[in-house]
């Protein structure tokens, strides 16, 4: 049956919305190569030099935990975000996926259609009577990045995972609307991953608790994207999570913060110097994107006492063109008492792969890294094949 002028229309207006989009992800540069970025000592310093200043007057901080409203002040008392101004209250949930979007091997066109297709699940995702096995006992749950949701975020990498023998589930968490601080791409109804960090680990852990409940697993594997590593790591330590996660498998995390192409890390000293900047940028990111940029409360606390927990085991991927998470090195972890961790950037052996923060969960290589470290035995090798920058391809 032909689609209707209806339905040629929104995709129309999707594909359009996901070019700017897109741009406004990685700039306007067409070139492949990484544009050269500050070290993460410099921006260190930059940011160290900002918080030597007085905060901003008036600041108390004290509306800025979980569940009780945006920040005011500059990140000062229990402030998450350390994100300046009010930009709408707490907020936001979590949901369950309604049927299934098609495989993708593009990540513009996988966006797209998530954007117009907000809650259905990637293939292979969610089958609640499947029982993990002896070669796999764990299920696996993949969580999706800022901007996101389940499905554009594993269109690519939810089939073959499942192929592989294991039980897959994911979820759409931190939904939260305009008021309540997504900002203003969560005006779209396919743009998650926007409300608290903290709030949306809350929900991840209601859902992994679900999962073990239903596949009678002791653990679960997370393969996580973006926030949905820095959210994951944050269920580790302060949600009991430490107990439940096997391997927590991460891409392009924001484990000790981005610059945001350098918005962030500027505008936490603007902001430290006492000009209420990042409050301002708060309106269009949401209140996540904030906790994510470098110096935030969030990820001070996040990083703390150590960047990882004993028992579990980190495989954390960057990729040398993030233009989100960057510099891309900040994804990177150094393994704490009983925990182990590989670093692998996406390039090393493979440097016709020119993933981008988005594209990257569209690699041939970055889902072989998943899959080695989900089964060793069964998948020993990892794949090399040319992936595009931008709009990414599963390797054609």
């Amino acid at each position: 049956m032909k689609r209707s002028t209806c339905g040629r229309a929104l995709g129309a207006a999707a594909v359009s919305i996901v070019s700017v989009l897109a741009m406004s992800f990685t700039g306007v540069a067409a070139q492949a190569d990484p544009a050269p970025a500050p070290t993460e000592q410099a921006l260190a310093e930059l940011i160290a030099a900002g918080r030597k200043a007085a905060p901003v007057a008036g600041g108390s901080g004290s509306a800025c935990t979980s569940g009780s409203g945006a920040g005011s002040g500059n990140g000062s008392g229990n402030c998450y975000g350390g994100s300046g101004s009010s930009s709408g209250s707490s907020g936001g949930f979590a949901s369950d996926t309604v049927g299934y979007g098609p495989p993708m091997n593009s990540w513009v066109e996988a966006f797209g259609y998530g954007l117009i297709h907000p809650d259905v699940a990637p293939p292979g995702a969610n089958d609640w009577k499947c029982k993990p096995t002896a070669e796999h006992p764990r299920p696996v749950v993949m969580l999706h990045g800022t901007w996101m949701n389940a499905y554009n975020g594993f269109a690519y990498m939810g089939q073959p995972v499942k192929d592989a023998g294991f039980c897959t589930f994911t979820f759409n968490y931190g939904r939260a609307n305009l008021v309540e601080g997504g900002g203003l791409g969560s005006v779209l109804p396919g743009v998650m991953g926007t409300g608290y960090i903290q709030d949306s680990a809350k929900q991840l852990a209601i859902f992994v608790d679900r999962v073990l409940a239903a596949t009678g697993a002791d653990e679960v594997d997370i393969v996580a994207h973006s926030q949905g590593g820095s959210m994951a790591n944050w269920y580790t330590k302060f949600e009991g999570g430490a107990a439940k996660v096997g391997n927590l498998i991460s891409y392009g995390a924001t484990h000790h913060g981005t610059s945001l192409d350098g918005i962030g890390a500027l505008g936490r000293v603007i902001n430290n110097l006492g000009i209420d900047v990042l409050g301002f940028v708060e309106i269009f990111v949401g209140h996540a994107g904030i906790q994510q940029t470098i110096g935030s409360e969030f990820v001070g606390k996040l990083n703390g006492d150590g960047d990882t927990v004993s028992g579990v085991d980190y495989t954390i991927v960057g990729t040398r063109y993030d233009e989100v998470t960057n510099p891309y090195e900040l994804t990177f972890l150094g393994a704490g008492l009983g925990a182990t961790v590989q670093n692998i950037t996406l390039q090393d052996g493979c440097e016709q792969d020119l993933s981008d923060h988005l594209t990257m969960m569209y690699s041939p290589r970055a889902l072989s890294i998943a899959l080695r470290t989900l089964d060793p035995v069964g998948h020993p090798q990892l794949e090399c094949a040319p992936n595009p920058w931008l709009i990414g391809g599963g390797g054609r």
